[in-house]
């Protein structure tokens, strides 16, 4: 018995668009996208934010020297951490004045010369009053020149004084500039890291930008055929689903051999029986 097959197909150069954009697309996917050409990169530190790093790993500590000097200022002894005479001593004998010994030599050469001036003057009265050797004159003399080695002590302990205390004065000034530079070079240090750091940071950033750019641009170029093939797809969609021109197409496909025998067979057994009236004799053939 003959099938009669019926089917609904496009028109035929919608077909044809089809079969081209099937085969386009099994082509393309064929191939794996190179994705090392846009995959994603960092940029570097720039030399500006490694100096910045470098600096910042110097600046560490770097205050310890002016507070060390600042403390032997201070007369601390280092191994005891306490403030000690000798320490006091040493820590001072820079800033006395070199001529110090030359001022007390001269100031005590000169009250020792009005000295023997006043003693002088003193026997010479003597000498008026027709006292000269007498108990009175030597009585004057004693008490003067116990009078004069007091002051000539108070001369030269005062002269000393005085050294001694600028010179703890200038070492104060010291110690206090060497604090104002332990806090000082750590903010001078934290500036320079951080306006480095800044500056690095933009060049960073514009390379990053740079970096960014370059992937995009070969991410574009690698997926270009891919974004073309779904527009192509899209379209191909677009006409096949709303073009009318449709048409059916029916077709009677030709009986196999063994269709052909049966039908030949059935037909013979259906002729013999009308015109003998017997039974079919190919009934144990064909059933």
């Amino acid at each position: 018995m003959a099938v009669q097959e019926t089917r609904t197909l496009p028109a035929p150069f919608i077909e044809t668009i089809g079969q081209d954009y099937a085969k386009q697309l099994t082509a393309l996917t064929a191939t794996p996208i190179n994705t090392g050409t846009f995959a994603p990169q960092v940029q570097g530190q720039d030399q500006y934010q490694k100096d910045a790093y470098s600096l910042a790993g110097q600046g560490i500590g770097a205050y310890e020297p002016f507070l060390a000097e600042a403390q032997r200022l201070g007369g601390v002894d280092p191994s005891t951490g306490q403030v000690t005479a000798a320490g006091v001593t040493a820590a001072q004998q820079p800033f006395m004045s070199p001529y110090q010994s030359q001022i007390i030599d001269q100031s005590l050469a000169e009250f020792d010369r009005q000295k023997q001036m006043r003693e002088q003057s003193i026997k010479d009265q003597a000498v008026a009053a027709g006292a000269f050797g007498g108990g009175r004159e030597g009585v004057q003399l004693a008490e003067y020149g116990a009078q004069s080695d007091r002051e000539r002590a108070l001369l030269q302990s005062g002269l000393l004084q005085q050294g001694f205390n600028q010179a703890q004065q200038q070492a104060g000034l010291a110690r206090q500039n060497q604090l104002g530079l332990a806090g000082l070079v750590p903010q001078l240090q934290t500036g320079d890291i951080s306006l480095l750091g800044q500056i690095g940071s933009t060049q960073q950033a514009q390379g990053q930008a740079q970096l960014d750019a370059a992937r995009e641009t070969n991410r574009m170029a690698a997926m270009e055929p891919y974004d073309r093939m779904g527009f192509y797809g899209s379209g191909v969609t677009g006409i096949m689903g709303g073009y009318p021109g449709q048409y059916q197409f029916s077709s009677v496909p030709n009986p196999t051999p063994l269709q052909t025998a049966l039908g030949a067979g059935t037909t013979l057994a259906g002729i013999y029986g009308a015109v003998s009236g017997k039974s079919n004799p190919l009934k144990g053939i064909f059933g």
